[in-house]
């Protein structure tokens, strides 16, 4: 005698963006690629836009800090620019054919993430150490 399943359903289940195959290339490229825009970002200072807190003023680009006005920030901008062209980059894998994104390998979804955390290390000394 054979169970019963645990539901009586006989159609499809409705499809949905977790199960999309295009979903799952743009995550996995997002995942990939957004680490290394953002040490490149960082490397380079090459922020979106600058945000002045202490005027609550918004540049395009980099920006020195003004004298009298305290200091930039320059952080907002590295996100924005590695989630504009994160996004980009992944949009654009999902257009590969799906051969070619099977083969991503998932294992650079952790390995480049991990492998960025000692430039982090490295570029945030000067926090660390500040007398």
């Amino acid at each position: 005698m054979s169970m019963p399943t645990a539901t009586g359903r006989t159609t499809a289940a409705a499809s949905s963006l977790a199960t999309s195959s295009k979903f799952k290339t743009f995550a996995i490229a997002f995942a990939i690629v957004g680490p290394v825009i953002y040490l490149i970002c960082l490397f380079f200072n090459w922020p979106l836009f600058t945000f002045h807190p202490a005027t609550n003023r918004i540049a395009w680009g980099w920006e020195a800090a003004r004298s009298g006005e305290g200091p930039n920030m320059t952080w907002y901008g590295w996100t924005a620019m590695t989630l504009v062209v994160g996004s980009i980059v992944s949009f654009l894998a999902t257009l590969l054919p799906e051969n070619v994104t099977r083969r991503l390998p998932l294992v650079l979804t952790w390995l480049i993430p991990f492998l960025a955390i000692p430039f982090l290390a490295w570029d945030l000394r000067q926090w660390w150490f500040h007398p």
